[in-house]
């Protein structure tokens, strides 16, 4: 009874309540106020009716500087570059949200089973973790796209493809210095299989450091998939992409600033404000760093 006690308290994911109470109202980082606020446009503004169709295309209006029809010009083939740039933020961020679910997901399965068991396993899956990060990351994707060609679905399996050894790794160290701990021990003495303690008592204690490693990846991921649809690699047209919409206007850069400025400062605002979020939940959810702070 004694060890169910001390497993039922002990075990309990107490860096949750951690990222709770450092998330609580009125103790909010500006960074991440900013992060939120940049996904949320991104994410919902393309429901708004008001918005237009980002593929909607007006010769007459080819090109218009900004003004009061386009806010933010338009584009070669007279598409609205600011509806374009919001439904672009959703298709970018949905396929890095995706690829960080699945990279950080298998990358997660892999770091649990070589911390908590160690020996072979860990040699073995460290190894290729290992291999994997000596890879170029945008090497490797140019070169599986290349062969498999450019669609969503590849897309994403090449992002997640490139990421999951981040998470790994963090995974690996953490559970090392966890699976001496009393509950984990307690876990074991009452006959708790190796799947319940990896995902029942090991991983709820693995939130906060995995939710700053996904924020980081988050931004990563967005710049790759940027590079790659501004090669012709990612997002294909007609979709809009902040990637592809550098493609599409590089050779107006001298006669049409607008067609290139706004995607790239796109990308430049989204991925400063998810890694300044980042940064800022690392400090938050960090003991050392807050009261060093």
């Amino acid at each position: 009874m004694k060890a169910l006690a001390s497993l039922r308290h002990a075990g309990r994911p107490r860096l949750i309540s951690g990222l709770i109470s450092g998330l609580s109202p009125g103790r909010i980082p500006a960074p991440i106020l900013a992060m939120v606020l940049v996904a949320g446009i991104f994410l919902f503004a393309p429901f708004l009716p008001s918005l237009g169709d980002p593929n909607a295309i007006d010769l007459s209006q080819r090109l218009q500087p900004p003004g009061l029809n386009h806010w933010l010009g338009a584009d070669p083939l007279g598409r609205d570059i600011l509806v374009r740039l919001i439904h672009g933020g959703r298709v970018t961020l949905a396929l890095a949200l995706a690829a960080v679910v699945v990279g950080g997901g298998f990358g997660v399965l892999v770091g649990l089973i070589a911390g908590y068991f160690g020996g072979v396993w860990d040699r073995l899956l460290m190894r290729l973790t290992d291999m994997q990060m000596a890879l170029p990351t945008l090497l490797l994707a140019l070169l599986i796209l290349a062969a498999a060609g450019p669609g969503v679905g590849n897309l994403v399996l090449i992002l997640a493809l490139t990421g999951w050894t981040r998470f790994a790794r963090i995974v690996r160290g953490q559970v090392l210095s966890l699976r001496t701990r009393d509950f984990i021990l307690s876990a074991q003495a009452i006959g708790a299989t190796p799947m319940r303690i990896m995902f029942r008592h090991l991983l709820p204690n693995l939130v906060s450091p995995l939710v700053v490693v996904a924020t980081l990846e988050l931004a990563r991921v967005i710049l790759i998939e940027a590079a790659l649809s501004y090669l012709g690699l990612g997002v294909q047209p007609p979709t809009a992409s902040w990637g592809r919409m550098l493609a599409e206007g590089e050779v107006y850069v001298s006669t049409a600033w607008w067609v290139v400025t706004f995607p790239g400062l796109a990308i430049i605002a989204a991925v400063l404000a998810i890694n300044l979020g980042g940064d800022a939940l690392r400090d938050r959810l960090d003991p050392k760093r807050r009261h060093s702070a």
